[in-house]
């Protein structure tokens, strides 16, 4: 599956919000949008363009493309209860999103690299798929070849 590969650093101070774990992002150096009307005055943000910006928000955070975005969003509104909060439900139960809670990995990006790796089982079954839904009673282990990594082996003492 395809993921957003360009310049973190210009999605950062666009949407005004460290939406990238990195600490590297945590303060622009310009407190400004990227572009050239960049650093002039902003305008009072029209309601649709608020929950555009709310909406970019989530897709950079959990590393999610607009069509797979779209997805879990139909899902959300399928099911009852508010849509909103489902979607994030939704979104958390993502196996690479579940590991980055679990503190295997420091990013989500890591996160979804150790999963796309195949470091982990569910319900002692190899998983390399990070949007893997992870429903309330999988068990989640790391497999054992992968226990000898120095990362995963500092996360585990922890």
């Amino acid at each position: 599956m395809a993921r957003y590969t360009g310049p973190r650093g210009k999605i950062c101070r666009r949407l005004n919000f460290q939406a990238f774990e990195s600490p590297k992002f945590a303060s622009p150096k310009r407190a400004y949008p990227p572009g050239q009307h960049g650093p002039t005055s902003r305008r009072r943000t029209s309601d649709y363009g608020l929950q555009l910006h709310e909406k970019q928000k989530m897709k950079y955070l959990y590393g999610l493309l607009e069509k797979q975005f779209r997805t879990y969003f139909a899902k959300a509104a399928a099911k009852e209860g508010i849509t909103g909060h489902t979607l994030v439900q939704l979104l958390e139960s993502r196996l690479d999103n579940t590991v980055f809670r679990m503190g295997f990995a420091r990013t989500r990006r890591q996160a979804r690299q150790l999963v796309s790796h195949a470091h982990f089982l569910v319900n002692n079954r190899k998983v390399n798929i990070p949007s893997y839904q992870v429903k309330p009673g999988d068990v989640i282990q790391v497999r054992e070849k992968s226990k000898k990594m120095e990362m995963i082996h500092d996360a585990m003492r922890r």
